[in-house]
């Protein structure tokens, strides 16, 4: 019996997902798993190098790039695979370990009320140093309790840092139980799909785990616009679909830009990364800038005419509405 089924979306994933796909198929488990590769269109070889492979594990599907959807296309990963747990990891995460799936798989089989567990991220060895603090920084948050679930309905009701904290969920690494899937499957949306379908979990009464030891590298290094598209992308679809504005205005953009900027600084003068990675430092408050930026439009994104949000996303797909169909699925 499968007792895991791994689903890695891919699109032109680059060198990178060689060392991803390697590490996969390298896990150390006790038990039998599977991996099923979702390609919607790659040119860069990604196909062929897959179908040159062989292990029984292994299957590729291939779908039209209109087909694809971030929560579509992962329902789709769930219900062409048969294991107890669908473990979800993008093209670019790539396992730390080779402990990585037994670890996540431990975490669900502690309590049979774990719809979901999610995995530590953290940086690719040559990333920037902020943003490897910042992801230490961002998980570390989660250690406290590997566990969670609705323990105060009051204060979930009124506290939306509360709210967040309980469904925050990470499917570039993550595990999600079958059976919860089969009865709340992931919402069909184009951003944010994780999140919704832990907020539905968790108001469903089930539990979320997090699984500090099932690690994958996975990390961006934004270029400035970049960073400012990835921030309104994130920003107007947290507005659109919890209604969370996550930045209320031009005063809070500057009381937050002053205070990352001051913490990153301080970073930067107990680590020496003046002398050692000065262009890094230099850069650091604009990145910030642009996060917050991307933050305060993406939260007035219905007001801004469509060519401007247009421009703002740097995920296109979320702004195409093509109806071209078809799949193809080869082992």
């Amino acid at each position: 019996m499968i007792k895991a089924s791994v689903i890695i979306p891919t699109k032109n994933p680059g060198p990178v997902f060689k060392s991803v796909l390697d590490a996969v198929r390298m896990q150390d488990v006790g038990f039998d798993y599977e991996i099923l590769v979702i390609d919607s269109g790659s040119r860069d070889g990604t196909v062929e190098y897959l179908r040159r492979l062989s292990d029984a594990r292994l299957r590729l599907l291939e779908i039209l790039p209109s087909e694809f959807g971030h929560g579509r296309t992962r329902n789709l990963g769930v219900a062409r695979t048969t294991g107890e747990y669908a473990v979800l990891l993008t093209h670019d995460a790539r396992p730390a370990s080779n402990k990585w799936l037994a670890n996540l798989v431990a975490v669900a089989d502690s309590d049979p009320h774990i719809a979901g567990v999610f995995g530590r991220h953290v940086a690719y060895p040559n990333a920037s140093p902020f943003t490897a603090a910042e992801l230490t920084m961002h998980f570390a948050g989660f250690e406290a309790a590997n566990v969670v679930q609705i323990d105060d309905r009051e204060r979930y009701d009124r506290d939306e840092g509360y709210r967040q904290y309980l469904h925050f969920f990470s499917d570039n690494n993550a595990l999600i139980r079958r059976s919860v899937w089969e009865s709340i499957p992931y919402p069909d949306v184009d951003f944010a799909e994780d999140q919704m379908w832990a907020q539905k979990i968790i108001e469903a009464g089930y539990k979320k785990g997090y699984a500090k030891d099932a690690v994958v590298e996975h990390s961006h290094d934004y270029a400035w616009f970049e960073r400012l598209q990835r921030s309104f992308d994130e920003s107007y679809a947290f507005r659109r679909l919890f209604g969370y504005k996550l930045c209320s205005g031009p005063r809070a953009m500057l009381r937050s830009w002053c205070a990352l900027t001051l913490r990153d600084l301080g970073y930067a003068q107990q680590h020496n990364l003046w002398r050692t990675n000065f262009r890094a430092v230099v850069g650091m408050p604009w990145d910030h800038l642009m996060r917050l930026l991307g933050h305060y439009l993406g939260a007035r994104g219905d007001s801004l005419p469509n060519s401007l949000r247009t421009r703002l996303s740097r995920d296109k797909r979320m702004l195409l509405g093509l109806l071209n169909t078809g799949t193809r699925e080869s082992k």
